[in-house]
């Protein structure tokens, strides 16, 4: 497979004029644009420019709004955002801004994200709260990906949960998960590219494990954790969905194509400043961690994924097909 190296500021410009050229404006499409490429950069392209096809698509027949800009409404600790059935990372910004002002008032700040769409990367949800001393927790349902325990039919979604934590100095702690054994993306990436998956990553339609993508995807998505992670996919269905009045994943219509009505999906994250709690919290937090990198083969968890975005703060680089594919966005 041939490769095109691009700087993330040229990747992040192609993004925006493909997305503008889907009838998306530039303020609704910047923060798609990073949210994409910081997916790249973090060696995570199930969530990165992969995306940009399906998203143009949608917006294209008006599955997204690309016009949609979001409402946000307070309640004393409670922020509710409406994405207006648009893509999720302004929306997601637009809760975050608020929730930082609330959280350094109150102690504490609950956004909850309504008519919105694909999540991404978890961990950046959560990550920018770290950095200004917060503390913050992330989930978001998604389409029908996984059965409920015992059964064969999906109901729930992949369904994320992200952490993140501040550290005394350096990057906070992130912590970023998918509560099936892997994100649906990379048996989508799979599928797209004709490979097999390993084994344990899901189970085809008939309830066999299956190494073929394409059954994959048809079938359902394994838990992490069994049961424990199946229970976990059913709590983030209730804080997300249900309190947001959006779909439940076995109501949400596909992220993969552009058929049918708006996914509908909805997001929740809860905000807490450490410091209305237990004075010393960072230094208590800190003593954690080094009791933790104390231990040979011990890292925390989302220090690969600093490294990786480390390593391609001037460059990263992605197939000539998907260049290919943004550049014709673009200019279409």
């Amino acid at each position: 497979m041939t490769l095109v190296p691009i700087t993330p500021k040229a990747a992040r410009a192609l993004v925006v004029q493909a997305f503008r050229a889907a009838g998306m404006p530039d303020q609704m499409a910047r923060p798609a644009a990073y949210a994409l490429v910081l997916a790249e950069m973090e060696g995570l392209p199930s969530h990165g420019l992969a995306r940009v096809p399906f998203y143009a698509a949608q917006m294209r027949a008006g599955k997204v709004r690309a016009s949609a800009v979001p409402q946000v409404t307070r309640d004393g600790a409670a922020i509710r955002v409406d994405a207006g059935h648009g893509l999720a990372f302004a929306a997601i910004d637009a809760g975050a801004q608020a929730a930082q002002d609330v959280a350094r008032d109150l102690g504490v700040a609950v956004v909850s994200v309504t008519h919105s769409h694909h999540f991404g990367v978890a961990g950046q949800a959560v990550e920018p709260f770290a950095r200004k001393g917060l503390i913050a927790l992330a989930m978001a349902n998604a389409p029908a990906a996984m059965a409920p325990w015992g059964g064969n039919q999906p109901l729930y979604g992949t369904n994320p949960i992200a952490f993140a934590c501040p550290r005394a100095q350096g990057d906070p702690l992130v912590i970023d998960l998918s509560l099936s054994h892997v994100a649906r993306g990379k048996v989508m990436l799979a599928q797209k590219a004709g490979q097999p998956i390993p084994e344990g990553w899901a189970i085809d339609a008939d309830g066999n494990p299956t190494t073929d993508a394409d059954a994959a995807m048809a079938g359902t998505m394994v838990p992490s954790g069994g049961a424990k992670g199946a229970a976990l996919a059913l709590m983030v269905e209730l804080l997300t969905a249900g309190l947001a009045g959006a779909n439940f994943a076995y109501q949400a219509s596909s992220l993969f194509d552009d058929k049918g009505p708006p996914p509908d999906l909805a997001h929740f994250i809860l905000v807490l400043d450490p410091a209305r709690f237990a004075p010393g919290f960072a230094d208590r937090a800190e003593a954690m961690f080094t009791a933790i990198e104390a231990q040979d083969g011990a890292r925390l968890p989302g220090a690969r994924r600093q490294s990786e975005r480390a390593a391609r703060t001037d460059s990263i680089a992605i197939s000539q097909q998907l260049h290919d594919t943004l550049t014709g966005l673009a200019r279409s």
